[in-house]
């Protein structure tokens, strides 16, 4: 296969090349995205939910673009960046009085997915008001819950997309970069988990972490029409020890180099986290490494 040019797992040849070039010329009016979209449909490039992979294929196009392989339209206009000039999330008022006692006299609890909902503002301020880490808007897949005891919140989590590549993770599993590659999407991982600092109930953590395992994989196929198979976190060691994940059966997987995921100097410049991951499907391994 005489592949030419290769872009987040998909190459293109020199059929393919041929092919992009004509698809240009019999579109000479054409912009960018319009582009794109025929190319996914000549393609027939969907995600798992049956969309376009437009974005992806916009990537794909710019990058032989400036390889010079192919040439692009000029650029029909510059939106602005919605990332750079989002504004943050504005606070909310809520009660604040302390939550304390055992578990079972929290009564019932629920997890909220509240993503598109009425209620990702409130989970979009907490997040930004009381985690170390903040509120970033995240990019690709993603869910975000609330969980209620009543009416008050008690504890937030974030999902989204996996790393793509991530050593421990993949050691663990036992894929190969061809499987990886393809099955990348039936993995989450858990960017946040809060509880509110004026939430202290002893075994609070590991029981939400054990009820939202149970319902990941449903909620995500809900949303994006596939399941996940696999979930994984990082833990800082330098602020905590993963207690709760421990008590909650996740697996200490091994730790990150702490260079990051666009290191170019092979150095450490972040500290190095703990990889905690735990299988969603009991037969996670054979299932993330098949290729159809």
């Amino acid at each position: 296969m005489d592949v030419v040019f290769a872009h987040r797992g998909r190459v293109v040849t020199g059929s393919d090349l041929a092919m992009i070039r004509a698809l240009i010329a019999a579109h000479p009016q054409a912009t960018r995205r319009a582009l794109s979209k025929h190319l996914c449909a000549a393609w027939q490039w969907v995600q798992p939910n049956g969309c376009p992979r437009d974005m992806v294929c916009r990537g794909l196009m710019l990058g032989l673009h400036r390889a010079g392989l192919i040439a692009l339209p000029p650029p029909h206009h510059r939106p602005p960046n919605p990332l750079a000039r989002r504004r943050p999330p504005a606070p909310v008022a809520i009660d604040r009085t302390p939550v304390r006692g055992a578990l079972a006299d929290l009564g019932a609890m629920e997890l909220v997915q509240v993503r598109r909902t009425a209620h990702e503002p409130l989970f979009n301020a907490l997040l930004a008001a009381h985690h170390y880490l903040g509120y970033t808007q995240p990019v690709g897949a993603h869910l975000k819950y609330v969980v209620y005891a009543g009416e008050r919140p008690l504890a937030l989590f974030a999902w989204s997309s996996a790393p793509r590549h991530l050593a421990p993770r993949d050691r663990f599993i036992g894929w190969s970069v061809h499987a990886r590659r393809h099955n990348i999407r039936f993995v989450a991982y858990n960017t946040r988990f809060l509880i509110l600092p004026w939430v202290a109930v002893e075994h609070l953590a590991s029981h939400l972490l054990a009820r939202m395992t149970r319902r990941l994989s449903a909620d995500w196929q809900s949303l994006y029409e596939h399941p996940i198979y696999f979930a994984e976190t990082f833990v800082d060691p330098e602020r905590f020890r993963g207690t709760c994940y421990r008590a909650a059966n996740w697996v200490h997987l091994g730790n990150t180099t702490g260079r990051g995921k666009d290191d170019q100097t092979h150095r450490a410049n972040r500290s190095r986290k703990q990889v905690f991951g735990y299988g969603l499907h009991r037969r996670f391994r054979e299932l993330l490494s098949e290729v159809r």
